[in-house]
């Protein structure tokens, strides 16, 4: 078998080195992307996103539309709003809890009426994320969420 020249065996090994390196490299990158995909709930187990926010006909009130996503388990602690709200549930199961009221789980496609100034909590009770279409009709320049003891 003919050897390599010295130099030949030094060249080949710093290419090997630089090979590993590399691979090193692209595993980190592809690491750091795969933590990037990751759902954005391990810091925040519930998101709103704006959606609608408009004057209406009603004088003093105004339409408000949000999506609420809630990570497997998470609780929406008990609040109430100034105002009507209707929640729609997009995906997933949602446990809602009305004071005066008997649990209530809805799964997607359903709805429920909750009225003005009715304490109330949300809980994701599915095995995945939950999503809510929440509409709401309140009295304009109030707190949206209002956080009840």
């Amino acid at each position: 078998m003919p050897s390599l020249p010295d130099h030949g065996v030094k060249q080949l090994t710093k290419d090997m080195e630089m090979n590993a390196i590399k691979i090193v490299a692209m595993t980190a990158l592809l690491a750091a992307g795969a933590m990037q995909l990751a759902p954005a709930y391990a810091d925040q187990p519930i998101k709103r996103t704006d959606l609608v926010h408009d004057d209406i006909d009603v004088p003093g009130h105004e339409a408000v539309q949000v999506r609420v996503d809630f990570a497997p388990g998470a609780f929406a602690p008990k609040h109430q709003h100034p105002g009507e709200e209707i929640a729609y549930v997009i995906e997933g199961s949602l446990e809602y809890e009305l004071d005066g009221q008997k649990p209530v789980t809805l799964k997607a496609g359903q709805s429920l009426f909750i009225p003005s100034g009715v304490a109330h909590s949300a809980r994701n009770v599915g095995d995945g994320k939950a999503s809510e279409l929440a509409t709401y009709i309140v009295t304009k320049g109030s707190s949206l969420v209002v956080p009840v003891k």
